[in-house]
């Protein structure tokens, strides 16, 4: 079949590299415009991008697909079907039935929870023990269309969002093309989702990366796997901003019960022992974490290039 693929971030690349890949031909691919990134705020290439054109394949970057000349654009091809994943845009109804089979999205949950932009976040934070990919006949709705096929991937408490971003574009590419070959052999079946179950996943901030230490340790835990590897979890320590990579949930003594939430505990070559909120019977273990102009690094680095920074009795900001 001619393939249309419209994608943005390194979660899509998987799909891409499948299609390029595959018997099917890949027409052109569609991709946000060039962003300003890095300290420098140079513009750069979304990673789709990168990938297409290594392959020589025509790239289009329109702010919009709303507009009748980028419509006709994509007419231009008489594509078998568009493919999206993570692309960013939200397809109007006029792009949707461009294709003759439509478009076809894939999507980084088990539809119908978690629609929206952050489903692998969400389903962390929300202590969820599995999710998976979706592939899905695309609608006008955000992420409200049929379901074509679907495959679950277990979250266990070290996963993280880097983690599980890789292994869900690898599944999500591989569904894609069984999907497809269906799609072929016109033996597709179409589900409905069940509105009743649905749950939205908005779009992440920064200011959520603020740990609040009054929250239980197993909460603080999520919420630093889900913003790995992006905003990534902080906390303020005086004037220092520490950024943290990893932690773990462990017991703490009896005697320190009624410490404040904030207050580290102690300090050794393990971690970080920090007071939370909640459960009084454990605290978060901050296993690496990042100081200010400093690289990600776990704390027996920290401690054996400096042992001022962390103090026992010291708070983090609430």
């Amino acid at each position: 079949m001619k393939i249309l693929f419209a994608g943005t971030p390194h979660f899509a690349c998987p799909t891409l590299q499948a299609l390029v890949d595959s018997p099917h031909a890949v027409a052109a691919v569609w991709t946000q415009p060039d962003r300003p990134a890095g300290r420098g705020q140079l513009l750069t290439a979304s990673p789709v991008k990168t990938l297409a054109m290594t392959y020589g394949l025509p790239v289009h970057q329109p702010v919009s697909l709303k507009p009748a000349s980028v419509q006709a654009q994509l007419a231009d091809y008489h594509a078998d079907v568009m493919v999206v994943a993570a692309y960013g845009l939200l397809l109007p109804q006029a792009v949707l039935t461009i294709p003759q089979y439509g478009c076809i999205n894939v999507h980084a949950s088990l539809l119908p929870r978690w629609r929206g932009a952050s489903p692998i976040q969400q389903a962390i934070l929300a202590g969820d023990s599995q999710t998976g990919i979706t592939i899905m006949q695309m609608d006008p709705g955000l992420d409200t269309g049929e379901i074509l096929d679907q495959a679950i991937c277990a979250i266990d408490k070290n996963t993280t969002t880097a983690a599980l971003q890789t292994t869900l574009a690898e599944l999500g590419a591989k569904r894609l093309l069984a999907v497809l070959t269906a799609v072929e052999k016109g033996t597709l079946t179409h589900t409905r989702q069940e509105e009743a179950q649905a749950s939205y996943a908005p779009k992440l901030t920064k200011a959520q990366a603020r740990i609040d230490w009054r929250q239980s340790a197993v909460q603080i835990d999520r919420q630093i796997r889900a913003f790995n590897p992006w905003p990534v979890a902080y906390t303020d320590l005086g004037t220092l901003r520490i950024r943290i990579g990893s932690a773990e949930v462990v017991l703490r003594s009896a005697e320190m019960n009624t410490v404040l939430p904030g207050i580290i505990l102690q300090v050794t070559t393990e971690g970080i022992d920090v007071a939370t909120g909640q459960d009084p019977h454990t605290c978060l273990r901050i296993r690496h974490c990042q100081l200010p102009g400093k690289r990600m690094m776990s704390v027996q680095q920290i401690l054996s290039g400096n042992t001022a920074y962390f103090k026992e009795g010291q708070q983090f900001e609430i």
